[in-house]
Formats: structure tokens, sequence, C-alpha cells
């Protein structure tokens, strides 16, 4: 990761805080000039942007006890009492940000402080070699709020005031799309427009970037930014498909009621189906108020075994379980063919088949809209798909391989790459810190 700077200074960082994965870049003591990853855990460059809140535990002056990263999956996986918190990235531009959430030993964060802890981490991280970061580039989506800009600024200034409060004196954002186009560009050998496509967790974001080795060196690349566009569809809303459609069925979503005499049957109110499916909201089904709400609603009803599953996912507080199987339903699915999610710590012997055919189906309107929003960024720039030279894949979610090839299909004559999918927009980000805070 080189940048146009032979003795970079050493009190900045770069921190790409996604949705699922988070990294950070740093300037590397080791070649002058140059911009590197940062080990988060062990030697992995690359950490789940996740937080495991311990029940049990003393409170210090650093908040409840807690862990971050792979090691909150570890203690949520191995039934540690406690909570976790992921997808803290969409709470932005939420009225959830300023909102208190109980994690757990009748303790409670505030959303804003939690997001801040993540960041202090990443911090932490940056500063091992003894360099502790006062300035930042952060990457943000096109839309943290697709269609409602007061939102959108709001959502922009929570993550600063969050930087701003774990230490970082100067911060600055850039897109996350254009960062991965100047990650794709390191290997550009001649001018071409490339169109990139960031699907991450939260959002799906489209660039259209005018590349090359004569532009590279350039700090402003305004003009070089043809046009953008993104949706916030990503994901965490395939998980939440793949729950409604493969799980939650089980539990009562879309059944119906029982039949009486000359009336047609209703389908059971699907509410707290949507909030289970939907990781920030899970919680909320937990309250004692709106468990006793749903304990009285069994005559809803027409199956009673639904209305006694989904008691024992209130009761049990499994919903972030569910949620975490439709997860790697996903995952298995994406790699191909059919899979059984096993829901035995529901119900003993209880299981959903999931066929490829039914997952895909639950996904095809996402997809769509994600390809839409492909096909009108270059529409954006007054240009036509075949102007298009390259498309440049990021973001977890293009390992969806029915999604990057449908995004494909629009742009037959563009090369398509795959770049790192957790860690090329951190690298983008990285030049682009070193090129504005040069010495």
């Amino acid at each position: 990761m080189s940048s146009p700077s032979t003795d970079l200074p050493r009190d900045f960082c770069a921190i790409d805080f996604g949705t699922s994965n988070s990294a950070v870049a740093v300037p590397d003591a080791a070649r002058p000039g140059a911009m590197r990853l940062v080990p988060l855990e062990d030697d992995k460059v690359t950490m789940p942007t996740a937080v495991f809140y311990y029940a049990e535990g003393r409170h210090d002056a650093d908040g409840p006890p807690r862990a971050f990263g792979r090691a909150a999956m570890a203690a949520y996986e191995e039934g540690v009492d406690g909570r976790l918190m992921r997808s803290m990235k969409s709470i932005l531009g939420s009225s959830l940000i300023d909102q208190v959430t109980d994690v757990g030993g009748g303790r409670g964060v505030k959303y804003a402080d939690m997001l801040a802890g993540y960041l202090k981490r990443l911090r932490r991280q940056a500063a091992r070699d003894g360099h502790e970061p006062r300035r930042v580039v952060l990457g943000r989506p096109v839309y943290f709020v697709d269609g409602e800009p007061e939102r959108d600024a709001a959502a922009q200034a929570s993550l600063a005031a969050a930087a701003r409060a774990v230490g970082f004196e100067d911060v600055h954002f850039q897109f996350e799309p254009i960062a991965a186009a100047f990650d794709f560009e390191q290997q550009a050998d001649r001018e071409q427009l490339v169109l990139v496509a960031d699907i991450g967790g939260g959002t799906s974001d489209f660039s259209l970037v005018r590349v090359g080795p004569e532009r590279i060196r350039r700090l402003d690349r305004r003009d070089d930014i043809l046009a953008n566009h993104g949706v916030h569809i990503a994901g965490t809303d395939f998980d939440r498909h793949i729950e409604l459609t493969g799980i939650l069925r089980e539990f009562g979503y879309r059944a119906l009621g029982p039949a009486k005499p000359g009336q047609t049957p209703r389908e059971v109110p699907s509410g707290v189906y949507f909030d289970l499916a939907t990781w920030h909201l899970i919680n909320t089904c937990y309250s004692p108020q709106r468990v006793i709400e749903l304990r009285n609603m069994k005559g809803f009803y027409g199956d009673p075994r639904h209305h006694q599953r989904l008691m024992t996912v209130l009761d049990e507080r499994l919903g972030h379980e569910l949620a975490h199987r439709a997860e790697e339903a996903k995952i298995e699915v994406a790699a191909g063919g059919d899979c059984t999610i096993d829901l035995g710590l529901i119900e003993s012997g209880l299981s959903v088949a999931l066929s490829e055919t039914a997952a895909m189906g639950a996904l095809r309107d996402d997809i769509e809209r994600i390809a839409q929003a492909g096909r009108e960024t270059v529409e954006r720039a007054g240009l036509q798909p075949s102007d298009v030279d390259a498309l440049y894949f990021t973001g977890g979610s293009t390992g969806l391989t029915v999604l990057a090839d449908r995004i494909a299909a629009d742009f037959p004559a563009a090369r398509p790459v795959r770049g790192d999918r957790f860690a090329s927009v951190a690298t983008g980000l990285g030049l682009h810190a070193a090129r504005l805070f040069a010495a």
C-alpha cells in the first residue's frame, strides 16, 4: 500500500467501520511513505464489528465488562450469559442512537457509547506501535439513510462525535466505494472507468470512477468521481429474509388464526417477527410489557405450537441465536445447494429444510434493487453500460455469487475484478489518508 509521500507523519490512521467487519490502516514504520493494515486480532487484519457484554462482572471506568470482535462472537457461541451486539452501524441515523439498552446484569448502555467503545478499541489497536493517532479518515456509505438527507447528515455527525469522544481531534470522511476505487487503481495500467460495487452488511454502494496510473497521485479526485449511488440493502437484509422465510414460519410468521364459522381466518400479527429478524431490534421483543402482550395473544394462533415456540424464544431470549442461524444458512446456501437449519434448541427434533430455490426467491427483490442501483449510477453519469471498462467487487456480500453475477449481467463488456472482500476499503482509505495528511 503505497502513498505519494516518502516520509509520513505517524499521528493518523484510517478506519473502515463496517456493519459486519472493520479494519484499520496506519503509516508503516518499516516502509517510509507506505501504509499497512493493523492486525486487530492475532494476525488477522479484519475484526467482526461485534461487542459482547458480560452479564456478570465489575463495571469500571471503561463501562461494563465486554469482549470485541471474534472474542465477542466466541463468548456468544459458547453460551456465556450476556448480550451480543452486532450491526451497530445500522443504528446511525435512527432515534436509537441516543437511547439506552439493557446489556444484562441490570446495566444499561447508551447505543452511542457502545459505538464509541468499539471505535476506542480500534484506536487502541492503531496505537500499538506507540504512536497515538489524533487524525482519522473514516469510511462512510454513500447513504447511511436512503432518501432522507437530514437523517443521513445526522448519521455522519453521530459517527464523527463518537470518533472525537475517543480522542480523534481531526475527523475526515471518504465514501467507502471511492476508497475501494483507490485500491483498484493500484493495479490499473491504463486509464479506465471502473464501477465499484461495495456491498457489505448494511448498504450496497456504487461509484463510477475514472482511474489510471497518471491520476493516482492527485489528492483532489473530485473530477474523477463521475457518479455515486447506493441503497440501504445488503447482507443483514438478506439474513432477515432468510430468517423470515426459512425459520420464523415455524413460529407463526404468515400463519393463519383459528377458523371461525362464516369468517375467513386472519393472518397472525407479524410485527414481532420482523423485529426478531432485525439484529438491533431483537432486544425490544424481550421487554416485560411486550412479552405479556404476546403471551395473551395465544388465541390469535390457529396452530398452538407456533405460539408456544415463539414464547420459548422470548422467555429464553433466543432471538439472536435464530438470527445467527439464519446468517449461517445464507452462507451455506450461497456456497451451493440446500441446507437444514437445526432448531432443536427451541423444540426437540425441530428443524427446517431450506432449499436454494426458496432462499434465492426470498432474496430476489433485494438483488434486483441492488442491481438497479448499479445501473442508475452509470445513468447518473450520462453514460451507457458499454462505457464501463471494469466492475470492482468488494464487501462481504459480494461473496454471494448470484448477486455478483446479476450485477455483472447489466455490464457484459466490463471486466469483473474481485478485491479483498473485507480489506480493500480499508486499504483505499489508508491511501486517501496518506495523501490527505502527508507532511
